[in-house]
């Protein structure tokens, strides 16, 4: 069982290393691989990996389904387990890979909730902008929504990293790669008197001194801060969606791409590896489509 431990383990450092993966994305392997493990266990506590086939791993995933798993988290699963055997097996660690014929299962994809420009402006709106916080908050909301940050890389900003002669900031997003993202001139303004009015005349935390957003101590924000501050904004504002930090990603892309923008650029700044991912906000409401056809297509002004 040496042997299992060794490639667990080599495994989760070719996806740190090589892959870039973050922390999060690495313990969620780990922990599938282990899962399996446990169950190839339970059957023989002598079982040899290059003797595994694609029965027992159909096995596997049956048992998870017996145990009440979702079928997003079924698939989360086997895409761990398909990645460990491909790479068992390419690093000739194992002779075959009996993973390579297991399908992941289609999902229906979830359509992300967005919110209106309407609902956005009731949110910045019931900012109190004379408290403490208010001017930091204002900023949040415009670089959450403006530039499409997610909560990840909002609360690891660097002040060194906002470039306000050229109008962009330097984000560092998932597998540590970094980009620059557009800021919108109201974002400019508002993060400026933030940072004039209210950051710089913190005592701030050893550690956090570049960190653009911070608390009444000085110290970085956290992503649950995050979350609570637009909870509380939306029901400030009257809005009955559940809404998160990443709702304001979502409206970004899917409000850039009504109006207009290309997939691509889009994909860009929002960071994404493959345009699918980015594809998820085409689910553009068919009330646009049906605008788009009549103002663009030449065949769409009615009869001929």
């Amino acid at each position: 069982m040496l042997d299992v431990y060794r490639y667990r383990k080599e495994f989760l450092l070719f996806l740190k290393l090589d892959k870039g993966l973050s922390g999060n994305s690495v313990e969620a392997y780990d922990s599938d691989v282990q899962k399996l493990h446990a169950f190839l266990a339970d059957r023989n506590q002598n079982y040899n990996l290059n003797e595994i086939t694609t029965q027992q791993l159909l096995d596997f995933l049956m048992l998870l389904s017996e145990f009440g798993l979702s079928a997003t988290s079924q698939a989360r699963i086997l895409s761990g387990i398909k990645a460990y055997f491909k790479f068992l097996n390419y690093s000739e660690r194992l002779q075959n890979n009996p993973a390579e014929l297991l399908e992941t299962p289609r999902l229906k994809r979830k359509l992300p909730v967005v919110l209106t420009v309407e609902e956005i402006n009731r949110m910045v709106a019931s900012i109190d902008l004379s408290s403490e916080t208010g001017q930091r908050n204002r900023a949040i909301i415009e670089l959450l929504y403006g530039s499409g940050l997610r909560v990840s890389e909002l609360v690891n900003l660097t002040v060194s990293g906002i470039n306000f002669e050229f109008e962009f900031v330097r984000v560092l997003g998932k597998g540590n790669k970094e980009r620059l993202v557009p800021m919108s001139s109201e974002s400019i303004k508002q993060v400026r008197l933030y940072i004039d009015n209210y950051r710089n005349r913190l005592k701030i935390n050893r550690g956090d001194e570049d960190i653009v957003f911070l608390n009444r101590r000085g110290r970085r924000l956290t992503r649950n801060m995050i979350f609570i501050l637009i909870r509380q904004l939306a029901k400030n504002a009257g809005i009955t969606k559940t809404i998160s930090p990443h709702t304001f990603r979502h409206t970004f892309a899917t409000h850039l791409i009504e109006n207009g923008a290309d997939l691509r650029v889009v994909q860009e700044m929002l960071g994404h590896r493959s345009i699918l991912t980015t594809e998820i906000y085409t689910h553009i409401d068919t009330t646009f489509l049906r605008q788009s056809i009549v103002e663009f297509h030449p065949w769409g002004k009615g009869p001929r």
